[in-house]
């Protein structure tokens, strides 16, 4: 790899031993997936945040990092274990609480900003298009390649963390013209007719392309919340970074016109798609929010629970920044009134709830039920207004 003076001087730990290390894994990386060059970055975006991901190792890693390190562009955090200002009514245990505010202690001495969210493009981390980025959290490196057309890896969140204290990453993959293009035509015939609809259908076209570039065609019309939705699950179900969608998506112009291989997707695919992601059992828990609810998410939800009162655990997950929009509009309020919780700073995969006794989740994500059941929790895939009426 060819590296500028400034960068030869990090790799040289002329700036700190935090920023040297940081410019070992970069240059380990470029090596790897053959970079022949670093490049600035403009924001990073770092996973690795919850405790029950992290553990105690992560905390020692952080802690020496922050000694004589701080982040050189914006960078915002994943999403937490728990609220950080309601943990006690979640009922997460104090050893546990402990760890995680040490966590993000480190992060936030590093100079990160505690965003704590799935979504920062709805929180104040919202790259332009072509600009290039190191972000970490799968769903929201689908959604920044392909719906706003900025350049990222799918980041591991030591070298989003790395990009971060250097402001460069490896000039491979998705930052080049050839890795994003299309691998798998989906010819898309299904009537989506709501976000969970792009969940499944998602999922489903995930453990095909693996860790390809669908190029949809046959999507009418697609919103905010189908697309980070379809994000999500493409993302977990695969390994996929990137998506175009024909007529929707800045770069589905660039599409090649040779041969792909092609894929279709119809009624029976989506229903198929659907009783995959449920499992058998009456839900205990009901948990809506992965990816992190937008304002108009919020919107519907209390428009559906005004005036009601829930009998099961509600979770409406959502960024800060976005609950902070809805307490003036008076949705959080809404909301809290039937008894549900709305969930700041952390989601139903990385907070703890499998150790809160319970069984079956009820979900409108396809990603939330991939990695609750890895958790060994069954679940229950329901549109958004199934899961109200369950909590109801």
């Amino acid at each position: 790899m060819k590296l500028s003076q400034t960068e030869s001087s990090m790799l040289a730990g002329k700036e700190g031993r935090a920023t040297q290390k940081c410019m070992e894994i970069l240059v380990a990386l470029g090596e790897i997936y053959g970079a022949d060059r670093l490049i600035p970055v403009s924001s990073a975006q770092v996973s690795g945040v919850s405790y029950k991901n992290l553990g105690d190792a992560g905390i020692e890693f952080l802690d020496e990092l922050a000694v004589d390190g701080r982040a050189r562009v914006k960078s915002t955090l994943n999403p937490a274990g728990m609220d950080l200002s309601s943990w006690k009514e979640q009922r997460i245990n104090e050893e546990f609480a402990r760890k995680q505010l040490e966590v993000i202690g480190a992060y936030t001495r590093l100079g990160l900003e505690p965003a704590c969210t799935c979504t920062p493009y709805l929180a104040g981390n919202l790259p332009a298009f072509s600009e290039h980025i190191a972000w970490s959290e799968s769903s929201a490196v689908v959604y920044a390649n392909s719906v706003l057309g900025a350049r990222t890896n799918r980041e591991g969140g030591p070298s989003a963390l790395a990009a971060s204290l250097t402001g460069r990453t490896p000039y491979y993959g998705y930052h080049l013209d050839e890795g994003r293009t299309p691998t798998l035509r989906v010819e898309v015939s299904a009537l989506l007719e709501s976000p969970e609809d792009f969940s499944a259908m998602g999922y489903y076209v995930g453990k095909v392309a693996r860790n390809g570039v669908p190029y949809f065609r046959g999507v009418e019309s697609a919103g905010l919340e189908d697309l980070k939705t379809l994000s999500a699950a493409l993302a977990s179900s695969g390994g996929v970074a990137m998506f175009h969608m024909e007529g929707i998506t800045p770069e589905a112009n660039m599409a090649p016109k040779q041969s792909m291989d092609s894929l279709s997707f119809d009624s029976g695919d989506l229903r198929n798609a659907r009783e995959t992601l449920s499992d058998s059992g009456q839900p205990d828990f009901i948990a809506v929010g992965c990816p992190h609810c937008s304002l108009t998410e919020l919107a519907t939800i209390a428009q559906r629970l005004k005036g009601r009162t829930l009998k099961r655990e509600l979770w409406v997950c959502c960024s800060r920044a976005v609950k902070e929009l809805a307490d003036k509009t008076g949705y959080s309020r809404t909301i809290e009134a039937s008894g549900a919780r709305l969930a700041c700073d952390t989601c139903m995969v990385v907070a703890p709830i499998e150790s809160m006794g319970f069984t079956v989740v009820a979900t409108n994500s396809a990603k939330a039920c991939h990695y609750l059941r890895n958790n060994g929790l069954r679940v229950r895939f329901l549109p958004l207004e199934k899961c109200l009426e369950e909590a109801m």
